[in-house]
């Protein structure tokens, strides 16, 4: 009986071929990847069974190659008392491939009605003791049907299971997991969140080391990132010019004015892009001024300076003009279509707090964790590895912005050092052969985050650490995963 159903949906897979393989770039394809993120990371992931039953059809069969055939209600059932029995742990974790995804429209007298989408997906189990492990890898067909407007899973195909003693260890990212272990501990490194990214997807992701004594971290902890908060602020801020709703070099005293600025001529010269590209004449932090108040230390444009006030800044222009706080403005420009559904730039009620990676010094001891309540534009955003690494491949493979505000974004607005600039809201790393890295960093108490991506090869590798000196680990994880440009960085970032 399986056998034939899996042969007859390979059958319809072979008539799609005449309906070509939706793109990437389309509303069918980004629906369809959102509906799966929804059903997995939320769903599935978490054992959220209210979210888990909602993106599945009433009429829904799972038809799996070892254990049978089951309806919608015998699926929930199975699904509620096994894998989400206790309820204190999440006992399985599914990884999708992206590369793997395939999607094909179905039609109806030139009426779209559904969609199928395949690939293959991992499998990691939670041992009691909450250490994560590589389980299996699987194959799926899902058959997608709209439903009053909304996509509902109809039919899931789950076939080819490959447990992790019969996988070959060579395809495995993570298959050296001892090596990383070591250096955390050798490095006093609490936590440790680590993306890879190849071809233009998320390879892997993967979070070592402990929240606390005893207590693995999970995959999906989440961070404060400190000044990677940056990079999505600029990009809610360039999305919303390559819309026509914002404009790059316009005066921005025509939407905000602070009072501390109010009687300065400079007022009147300071636009978005002085401030994207850390020329905007502020310090860091008015904070650091004898007086607390904030200056133009020179003429918006002149030369390079970091300020997070100056995307404090933008962040206050931006409210005034749209109405709404940028923590609403991140969210319908980016964090929905992209599936980031743990990032926020504050603490709320829905901020599990139970995976959060809180902060240390490099003696091993924990700071106070300082829960904001509103967003700060260049500072203090809650984010995962994952969301942030599918903001990050986005990016690379230009699915926010036009190619021409793209290219502007990635070009050398301002040096900062030698073969380093300042892109829009991004580093740029020079590394000669025309090859370049988009790049930032973030440091506060108990915090060293960066990334570094690389346009021309579609790679890029995301790091996040809890502790005052994380940096230490980045240069290893450059070689390690970055190997052909590891030194070019380095000796940028040494010079």
């Amino acid at each position: 009986m399986i056998k034939s159903i899996l042969t007859l949906a390979f059958g319809i897979l072979l008539l799609l071929k005449g309906n070509a393989q939706t793109e990437e770039t389309t509303s069918l394809f980004k629906a369809i990847f959102k509906q799966d993120s929804i059903l997995f990371a939320i769903g599935f992931n978490t054992c959220d069974l209210k979210t888990f039953e909602n993106t599945l059809s009433n009429d829904f069969e799972f038809i799996h190659d070892k254990d049978g055939i089951l309806n919608k209600q015998g699926f929930i059932a199975a699904f509620r008392n096994g894998l989400c029995s206790s309820p204190e742990t999440y006992q399985s974790r599914r990884e999708l491939i992206p590369e793997s995804i395939e999607i094909y429209p179905l039609y109806h007298n030139n009426v779209l009605y559904g969609a199928i989408q395949t690939g293959n997906h991992r499998f990691y189990e939670t041992s009691k003791n909450q250490q994560e492990t590589f389980a299996s890898t699987a194959k799926f067909t899902h058959v997608w049907n709209l439903e009053k407007g909304e996509w509902k899973l109809k039919r899931a195909l789950s076939f080819d299971h490959i447990s992790s003693n019969n996988y070959p260890k060579s395809t495995l990212l993570f298959d050296d997991n001892k090596k990383i272990e070591n250096w955390l501990k050798e490095l006093n490194i609490p936590t440790l969140g680590i993306g890879v990214i190849k071809a233009g997807k998320v390879q892997q992701i993967k979070v070592f080391g402990e929240l606390k004594k005893g207590i693995a971290a999970p995959y999906n902890t989440i961070f404060n990132v400190a000044s990677l908060t940056k990079p999505i602020t600029a990009m809610v801020t360039l999305k919303l010019v390559s819309q026509g709703k914002w404009n790059l070099d316009e005066p921005i005293f025509k939407y905000w004015i602070d009072s501390d600025l109010a009687k300065d001529s400079n007022l009147k010269k300071l636009t978005t892009r002085h401030i994207l590209t850390h020329q905007s004449g502020f310090s860091n932090w008015r904070g650091n001024n004898k007086d607390g108040k904030l200056h133009f230390e020179f003429t918006p444009g002149t030369k390079y300076q970091y300020s997070g006030e100056g995307f404090e800044y933008l962040k206050k222009a931006l409210e005034q003009k749209f109405k709404q706080p940028l923590n609403k403005l991140a969210t319908d420009q980016l964090f929905t279509n992209l599936g980031m559904s743990d990032t926020k730039y504050y603490w709320d009620n829905h901020t599990d707090s139970s995976r959060f990676a809180i902060g240390y010094n490099n003696k091993g001891t924990p700071y106070s964790t300082k829960m904001n309540k509103t967003a700060n534009g260049a500072d203090d955003l809650l984010t995962t590895i994952e969301d942030y690494s599918n903001f990050l491949v986005s990016i690379l493979n230009s699915n926010i912005l036009k190619k021409k505000l793209m290219n502007e974004m990635v070009s050398f607005q301002v040096k900062t050092k030698k073969d380093k600039y300042f892109g829009l809201g991004f580093e740029i790393y020079d590394l000669g052969n025309k090859e370049y890295a988009i790049s930032h960093g973030g440091s506060d108490l108990g915090c060293n985050t960066i990334f570094f991506l690389l346009p021309k090869k579609k790679e890029g590798l995301v790091i996040f650490t809890n502790v005052d000196d994380g940096y230490k680990v980045y240069e290893k994880l450059l070689y390690q995963y970055l190997p052909l440009y590891a030194s070019k960085i380095i000796e940028i970032e040494t010079k």
